[in-house]
């Protein structure tokens, strides 16, 4: 068999395998039932999920013929980078410094990995980001987020 798209069958062939990896590391937890789900619930269902979505990519990169086989290109360095560095900024200072002002730090840098990069957009989303992650996962979901830098207090 021939791989009509060199993009298509690495992507599929990542999210298959991701998908699976999920699925099977959640079966270590219980899965309670659909009324009072438990931890491995969620992730098996998305694992199952992405394995799905991986293998029609796999599949279509099989099928389908494209132009030039699609050929993987270099790695985008810098991009990569500064996404993992936001990652980690974000997970290392929202203990400290709160949901509101940690999200729009990992919003804006994660916008300077783009080429298009625009303050005005980037404030705008980190607004709207920030105020849905307040609404979503403090107020729905009851979650214990600090939200406050905790010199305010919580």
């Amino acid at each position: 068999m021939k791989i009509k798209s060199q993009r298509d069958f690495w992507s599929g062939l990542m999210f298959v395998l991701l998908g699976l990896a999920f699925a099977w590391g959640s079966t270590e937890y219980s899965f309670g039932s659909s009324a009072r789900p438990g931890p491995a619930y969620f992730p098996f269902g998305l694992g199952v999920l992405l394995a799905i979505l991986g293998s029609m990519v796999l599949f279509k990169a099989l099928t389908i013929e494209s132009d030039g086989g699609d050929p993987i290109g270099d790695i985008a360095w810098k991009p990569l980078l500064i996404i993992v560095a936001a990652i980690i900024v974000f997970g290392l200072a929202l203990p400290r410094l709160g949901l509101v002002i940690t999200l729009p730090i990992l919003v804006t840098m994660s916008a300077l990995a783009g080429d298009e990069f625009r303050w005005r957009d980037a404030v705008i989303n980190s607004a709207v980001l920030t105020l849905g992650s307040w609404f979503i996962f403090v107020w729905g979901l009851n979650l214990v987020i600090p939200v406050w830098p905790t010199i305010f207090g919580s």
